[in-house]
This record gives structure tokens, sequence and C-alpha cells, in this order.
């Protein structure tokens, strides 16, 4: 299974937020394990730069990426992906651009916790506890 992690779920993670560090850190937990394949946008990667730099700094922030690139795929944005995000009913660009980089891959959801950003989207968006309870059977499987 495909997943698109949103920006928020990886800031989770790194900066260790609460009360959301726990779900995505069982998130990535999965990807690390190869029960998932994990996927970001490569807009996602200057967002977490710039709000770690701020945050924390450089040398930090240019390690988060570092750690992301090993760790996930990379959802390319092109013209095509742009063009997509800009037909798109989202409200958001940001957000637009991820779901048009998600169906361009055919990933299998977006985890966020921003499900309202989301509305209207052609696949599934799961929040983090949804997701986890689906993979632990606890929720219909998602088509690979």
């Amino acid at each position: 299974m495909r997943i698109l992690l949103d920006t928020n779920i990886i800031l989770d993670f790194m900066l260790e937020r609460e009360p959301f560090f726990n779900d995505a850190n069982a998130i990535v937990q999965k990807i690390i394990s190869r029960e998932v394949e994990g996927y970001v946008t490569a807009t996602t990667l200057t967002n977490i730069f710039y709000i770690a730099r701020k945050i924390k700094s450089i040398e930090i922030a240019k390690q988060y990426i570092a750690d992301i690139l090993a760790l996930m795929r990379i959802c390319p944005v092109n013209r095509r992906v742009l063009e997509g995000a800009l037909s798109s009913n989202l409200r958001d660009f940001e957000d637009a651009v991820q779901l048009a980089c998600a169906n361009r891959l055919k990933i299998s959801a977006i985890i966020t916790r921003d499900l309202r950003d989301f509305e209207g989207a052609t696949l599934p968006i799961l929040s983090p506890s949804e997701f986890l309870e689906m993979l632990d059977g606890n929720s219909e499987d998602l088509a690979e």
C-alpha cells in the first residue's frame, strides 16, 4: 500500500509534537518496516525545511530533509501535477498539489490531521488513527 503523508504528519514526527507524536511515530515505523510505502511531495520538503529552520536550526533542518530522503519516496511536482492542482476543487493549493501528486502516482490514501482541507478529494483521506486502525484490521482495507 502506498500512502502520502501530509506535511503536518511529518512535522508531528520530526518535532515530536504532542499529542500527535505517537500516531505519527507509529506510521513512520510502518514505513521503516516496509509494511507500507511512504511518500511525500517535493513541496513538502521545502515546507519542512522552512519550518524546521525557524524552530530549530539550519543544520537540524538539513538533517530532517536527509532523514526524509532516506526513508520516503518523493512525489515529483511537475507541470502536469500543478495543472491538476489548479483544476482541483480543493481550496488550498498546497493540499491540491498533494492530492494531484497522489492521484498521479496512484497512491492508496493521504494521511493528514486536516481532513476538512481535503473535502471532495478523489481518494481516501484518513487521519493517522483511522489509518493505523485500518492496518490493524479494524477497518476495511484499501485497494492496493
